[in-house]
């Protein structure tokens, strides 16, 4: 952002409030058990459009989100975003054309969080991060949504994809304290 300022301060002002509003629900929507279905699909959507900023142009972003409009549908906080966090880290190239595709659903019923991203591996020598945000995944899910959830997750090899789709079948979970 620092340097957006110098060259691009229309872009540089949006990176601040993007950052600004993904502060603001790290500070306040994790304090809580569950938030409405909306704040997490707008802490996506600001997170996405900071790191837009970042990306090149032979990245293809695309991030469809379908949601009623009611706020009566509930998720644990920031429970999605390791995936779409590991979607940039894993997913981008800085030289070959790379994509990323997020898709957030729900009919009231269930929530659908689907990504598909280019796969690009770290090798053994990039020590970047320790592989927990996966494990975190998990372990959240399984405190939340115990026997409420499907996870399907992998790796297309012959077309070096990576794809992740969680299904939640709890959209009533309340915050308890």
């Amino acid at each position: 952002m620092y340097a957006l300022i110098s060259f691009d301060q229309t872009k540089a002002q949006k990176a601040v409030l993007s950052l600004s509003a993904l502060l603001r629900q790290m500070l306040y929507g994790t304090q809580k058990n569950a938030i409405t279905l909306k704040e997490e699909a707008d802490f996506i959507t600001h997170y996405v459009d900071l790191m837009r900023i970042r990306t090149g142009e032979n990245v293809n972003i695309k991030l469809n989100i379908s949601i009623p409009p009611s706020n009566d549908i509930f998720i644990a906080p920031v429970i999605l975003i390791s995936l779409v966090e590991n979607a940039f880290k894993h997913g981008i190239s800085p030289t070959m054309a790379s994509f990323i595709s997020i898709n957030l659903f729900s009919d009231g019923e269930k929530i659908e969080f689907e990504i598909k991203n280019s796969n690009f591996p770290k090798n053994n020598s990039d020590k970047s991060g320790h592989g927990i945000g996966l494990k975190q995944v998990a372990k959240r899910l399984d405190l939340a949504y115990k026997d409420k959830y499907e996870w399907i997750k992998g790796v297309d090899d012959l077309n070096k994809i990576y794809y992740s789709k969680i299904i939640i079948y709890d959209t009533k979970l309340c915050d308890n304290r």
